[in-house]
């Protein structure tokens, strides 16, 4: 019933992609819950130089995080997704010994992701489309029209072009940088080039969204 439900609703794969998008982000409350814990980290380090004591502030405040969640039974995805970052960025940088490990997880999921975006939109099939199948009840449905193809490709790169922005400021600081300089510059590299940037992806691909308007064809029901 819920499946026929959105069919319903989103009679245009625009229409169903923004839908979807809207589902993906995590609105205000997910910028800062995302943003917190690495600002914590950061501030920690620069005043105390301890790596232990700051491990310790930014995964507490994200736990915290994830408690209010739960207490107001509100989605938690945002802040467990955020948790696991933290706790492998805490992992990589205890083993090491160096602050600025605590930052390397998120390089390379960047570098990753940009990676299997752009191999989906080389082999035809962009990322995005998954988006238009959650909808219509049919995974890949979508690939029999060139149209939703193309249109799926174009959003994908939207998706992508972040991805290829934190690797290529981040990785050098990374690096070739050391001591609190290097951490302070991977720390607000990360706060302004994460949320920002996805929010303005959004934005862009919202408005290419906006200038059309292609059938959603539902899957053929079996005869």
């Amino acid at each position: 019933m819920s499946g026929e439900a959105e069919e319903v609703a989103h009679d245009t794969v625009e229409a169903a992609v923004r839908a979807q998008l809207a589902k993906a982000f995590g609105g205000v409350r997910g910028i800062i819950e995302a943003a917190v814990p690495t600002v914590a980290f950061t501030i920690s380090w620069i005043t105390t130089e301890e790596l232990k004591l700051s491990l310790i502030i930014s995964i507490t405040l994200s736990v915290l995080l994830l408690v209010a969640r739960i207490a107001q039974r509100s989605t938690p995805q945002f802040v467990i997704n955020s948790l696991i970052g933290i706790a492998i960025g805490a992992f990589f940088a205890s083993r090491t010994g160096d602050a600025k490990d605590y930052f390397l997880p998120g390089i390379l999921w960047n570098a990753g992701y940009a990676v299997a975006m752009l191999l989906s939109i080389v082999t035809r099939w962009p990322v995005v489309g998954f988006l238009i199948g959650s909808v219509t009840g049919d995974p890949t449905g979508w690939r029999k029209d060139p149209g939703i193809v193309k249109l799926c490709s174009r959003l994908t790169w939207l998706l992508l072009v972040p991805c290829v922005v934190r690797v290529a400021v981040q990785l050098p600081v990374w690096l070739f940088g050391g001591g609190d300089k290097a951490v302070a510059a991977l720390g607000v590299a990360k706060i302004a080039m994460g949320w920002p940037l996805q929010v303005a992806a959004l934005g862009a691909m919202l408005w290419v969204l906006g200038r059309g308007r292609t059938p959603l064809k539902p899957p053929v029901a079996p005869a």
